[in-house]
């Protein structure tokens, strides 16, 4: 494996990091992270760091008296203290003062209109809207309520859950709400395309609820018994839409999710 060198170190070319020792020990950590073993020695953590041996030493031992990792002889695995502080984070972190502070400052979705929704029951509330484009003005607003099965959000949110679950969802229910012609209008239909969603790993909105308008939706992973219940979402004016703004809004959507997912859910 090629020794590790942080963007940030002094050793890099062209970099002048004013603290070099905090980016090495980020490193150590990172590594230990991603490692497929349990815990790496000191040699192999030397040998990846492409440090001398004194230096990799003194970091591994300022960093085991923080509790950031741990030795089991002249092994090294993380700390538990890593946990303590994740467990901070999560307790501080605001999903959805993060989506503002995301989008107002992203290339992608600076000029977009942007949205987070939750389910509720077969409906979904958005609780968030990022205003970037006023040509997307008849779109839901904060508060609304829509049928998971006319939206892309939706049907990203409702694709992650449990077949029997989605049984659950619309049982006994034979039509679906329709808002335009090409709103998905039977069970049979959603189930369709909550397939399609789940293979391709976002969902798409068509015309379904508004008239000229495509959206793109992603459900936020989050844990628990019940499942997923937060997804972002982002629109575009069909005229528009052709298939290089489709990859771009939906590399910028698969970054808002990862801004705003919980580390601990494994969003990626």
């Amino acid at each position: 494996m090629e020794p590790l060198t942080h963007k940030g170190d002094e050793t890099a070319a062209g970099s002048k990091s004013k603290s070099p020792a905090i980016n090495r020990s980020y490193d150590i950590l990172d590594l230990l992270a991603n490692a497929r073993a349990p815990v790496l020695s000191r040699a192999d953590i030397t040998q990846q760091m492409g440090l001398p041996r004194s230096s990799t030493a003194n970091l591994l031992s300022a960093l085991e008296e923080c509790g950031l990792v741990e030795r089991m002889g002249n092994d090294y695995s993380l700390g538990r203290k890593i946990v303590t502080l994740a467990s901070a984070y999560l307790r501080k972190f605001d999903p959805v003062q993060e989506f503002y502070r995301f989008c107002s400052n992203s290339d992608i979705l600076k000029d977009e209109t942007v949205r987070i929704a939750i389910l509720d029951r077969n409906e979904i509330i958005y609780i968030a809207r990022y205003e970037g484009h006023p040509a997307i003005h008849l779109t839901s607003n904060i508060g609304d309520h829509m049928p998971v099965s006319l939206c892309a959000v939706g049907k990203a949110i409702v694709s992650r859950l449990d077949d029997e679950d989605v049984q659950k969802m619309f049982a006994g229910v034979k039509i679906l709400p329709v808002m335009t012609e090409h709103s998905i209008r039977t069970v049979t239909q959603l189930r369709k395309e909550l397939k399609e969603t789940r293979l391709r790993g976002y969902a798409i909105e068509d015309e379904e609820a508004t008239p000229g308008v495509m959206c793109l939706g992603i459900a936020v992973p989050t844990r628990g018994v019940n499942g997923p219940k937060m997804g972002v979402s982002v629109s575009s004016v069909k005229v528009t839409f052709d298939q290089q703004r489709h990859a771009r809004l939906l590399e910028g959507l698969q970054s808002l999710v990862r801004a705003i997912g919980s580390p601990l859910d494994g969003v990626g």
